[in-house]
């Protein structure tokens, strides 16, 4: 197990150091681009407050843009959330299918090994590529915050590079979950969901009969905007992503342990 683990690792070590230098250097541009545009940004900032379903879509109408702390949820924080869950939907869709893509089951499971324990090591590959990921952007950020010399309230910080970390992890299990039952390699798949969980949530923003069911998306419990505004976090939205996370677990488990897997 340890063995296919640090496998998997060395294997996507690339695919992490490419996306954690491209999302984690943008949002430290962006971050260090916040000084040369705060002038302009603090008269705009009424302006894009006041642009309806675009503000409320975008959570400009709950911050000041025109502040590090509201253009980082409006800027910084879309590019970290689209970044971190389109490079977790990478890493996870075609974890176990790729086998049987690449018709080397057969030899993998010649081996010593229960496919159980396979299936469980992939996964802490993707869990810990995420979280490493996580933390490279991470410390960009806190540097690029440290060299502008302006304030950031910590703890709305944390709040939501935690909740980032959180709703990764829940795609990855789901698009994991979705690559047990494939025999091919469908990266589109894992895209499109995070396309289609990030529409829904900007949707739901917009229109009021959806509120209620905007849980239905992970985006929706974190969003940068509504943690910096409001400095809390949904309990039954933390929750609702673990149950998520942990079925989706069981599923890739229990479907792959048992699926006729093609040579």
């Amino acid at each position: 197990m340890i063995t296919i683990y640090k496998h998997e690792i060395k294997m996507y070590l690339k695919t992490l150091l490419i996306w954690s230098v491209c999302v984690g250097g943008m949002g430290f541009a962006c971050v260090l681009l916040f000084s040369s545009m705060q002038d302009s940004m603090e008269h705009m900032a009424e302006n894009f407050a006041s642009m309806g379903a675009f503000s409320d879509a975008f959570g400009m109408s709950q911050l000041n843009i025109g502040t590090l702390q509201g253009f980082y949820a409006a800027e910084i924080g879309t590019i970290h959330a689209l970044g971190g869950a389109m490079f977790a939907a990478i890493l996870s869709t075609n974890m176990l299918s790729k086998e049987e893509d690449g018709h080397t089951s057969e030899f993998l499971f010649t081996l010593s090994l229960e496919r159980g324990k396979v299936v469980m090591a992939k996964l802490c590959a993707v869990f810990s590529h995420i979280i490493l990921m996580n933390f490279f952007c991470v410390g960009l950020y806190l540097m690029g915050i440290g060299i502008l010399g302006e304030e950031m309230p910590m703890k709305e910080f944390f709040l939501y590079h935690g909740m980032q970390i959180l709703m990764q992890l829940e795609l990855a299990g789901l698009c994991c979950a979705l690559s047990a039952f494939q025999k091919k390699n469908k990266l589109g798949l894992g895209l499109g969901i995070v396309m289609i969980m990030y529409a829904y949530d900007l949707i739901a923003r917009v229109i009021p009969d959806l509120s209620d069911y905007k849980l239905f998306s992970p985006f929706s419990y974190a969003n940068a905007s509504d943690i910096f505004s409001t400095g809390k976090i949904l309990p039954e939205a933390v929750v609702l992503g673990a149950v998520v996370l942990i079925f989706s677990i069981c599923t890739a488990y229990m479907v792959y342990v048992r699926k006729d897997l093609a040579a």
